[in-house]
């Protein structure tokens, strides 16, 4: 088997794996992981925008709107308005929401966790460098169709 299909196992796997937690955490809790992600970008946030919101969370700003839309709307959170500059809106988690996320799992499973921080320092890393530099490689591809080399 060639690296690049053994590299995409591997992500597979993780995919999988994130999957399963995330329908785990929906059946328990009533949140998606992108949910709990935002709640938790929303409360250690302070007066974040929208946009920087969606970007801490690293999703596009209609994604990080839809998600507040459903979180407001199930009374975790409130949209405000800045005093100052009326265009840009901030959110903040209700009592309901700082319950719930204070009772909410991390995203990854506490085993995960405690493996990665029995890692060696360089070990831990050299993981989160070489996932980081992936992920770039992987978002900075174009959706365009390459043609064959002649």
């Amino acid at each position: 088997m060639e690296l690049h299909e053994e590299v995409l196992i591997s992500i597979r796997q993780i995919i999988r794996a994130i999957d399963l937690r995330s329908k785990k955490l929906n059946r328990d809790f009533g949140l998606t992981s992108p949910q709990l992600l935002l709640l938790r970008s929303v409360d250690e946030s302070g007066k974040q925008t929208i946009r920087q919101l969606s970007k801490q969370a690293n999703m596009s700003q209609a994604t990080a709107t839809s998600i507040l839309d459903r979180l407001e709307a199930r009374g975790l959170i409130i949209r405000t308005r800045d005093i100052v500059d009326k265009r840009k809106v901030h959110a903040k988690l209700t009592e309901q929401g700082k319950i719930l996320l204070a009772q909410a799992p991390q995203l990854l499973h506490q085993d995960v966790i405690e493996q990665l921080e029995s890692l060696a320092p360089w070990e831990q890393t050299l993981l989160l460098s070489s996932l980081q530099r992936l992920s770039q490689m992987m978002n900075t591809q174009d959706d365009q169709p390459t043609l064959p080399h002649s």
